[in-house]
């Protein structure tokens, strides 16, 4: 039996919290079993996924994943292999390369996730315009609060 807990001054665990904390939780959960699925690393998933939301080079792969400019190369690289990326030429700058997610890539990614994006959409549309207001206040508040450590 596990004895009860000492409340903490200034937290209180609501419910609210609890389900935020499960939430994390299991998302993190997420990308590693759908990249398992996938067949790529969790890097080249999470590099997936920025690519899915802009083109960004090499080097900002390595800033975002926090990895060396090698490392970054090297997720690069097997990716293009599997033809989920492709290496293009800057269209502003010519020295630089941009990485941009093939429809390989793009599918990769939706065909383990649209289950999830589906039950979510289902859910987003049973609330109220007010209800789903709050929930985008509380969920913006979280992330700032995530962002906090990620600055300290």
């Amino acid at each position: 039996m596990t004895a009860p807990q000492e409340p903490r001054p200034g937290w209180d665990e609501s419910g609210a919290l609890t389900a935020l904390r499960d939430l994390v939780s299991t998302g993190a959960r997420v990308n590693h079993v759908v990249a398992r699925r996938a067949g790529i690393s969790d890097t080249e998933l999470v590099t997936l996924e920025h690519l899915s939301r802009e083109q960004i080079g090499p080097a900002e792969v390595a800033r975002r994943l926090e990895v060396s400019t090698a490392a970054a190369t090297g997720i690069v690289d097997r990716l293009v292999s599997r033809g989920h990326v492709e290496r293009r030429p800057h269209a502003a700058d010519r020295r630089r390369t941009e990485l941009v997610l093939t429809d390989s890539g793009r599918r990769e990614v939706v065909s383990h996730l649209l289950p999830m994006f589906v039950s979510l959409d289902r859910l987003d549309r049973g609330f109220t315009d007010e209800e789903r207001a709050v929930v985008e206040r509380y969920l913006k508040g979280a992330v700032e609060a995530f962002e906090q450590v990620l600055e300290g």
